[in-house]
């Protein structure tokens, strides 16, 4: 635990902001807001209109949550490993697509525009 602490605070000194540049940043990206508004909206969305015990309940909720989460992990691993950092970014643009794809295929089974 103590080597963990010690990392972590190597990754915030100076010369680590010299050598990984900028990271962890994610509350200001106006993706990562959209993303966190995305499963707020969609967490009332489903308690609304969506059974519990339809699978697209838990399908849409965790798939709107691993929106924001990744974008947030990508951001802070961002520090350390730059392909990381995008692997997370384009699992959480795979999450929302996914969402997105739920949406319409809710307002398609009840014949809504």
């Amino acid at each position: 635990m103590e080597e963990q602490e010690k990392n972590r605070q190597a990754l915030r000194s100076e010369a680590a902001g010299r050598v990984y540049g900028a990271h962890g940043g994610f509350r200001k990206l106006k993706a990562y807001q959209v993303a966190e508004l995305c499963y707020d909206y969609t967490c009332r969305f489903c308690e609304r209109y969506v059974p519990v015990k339809d699978r697209h309940f838990d399908q849409m909720v965790q798939a709107a949550r691993g929106g924001y989460q990744n974008i947030g992990e990508g951001s802070e691993d961002s520090a350390t490993s730059k392909k990381l950092e995008m692997n997370l970014t384009n699992v959480a643009r795979s999450s929302l697509g996914e969402l997105e794809r739920d949406y319409l295929k809710h307002l398609k089974r009840r014949n809504l525009r």
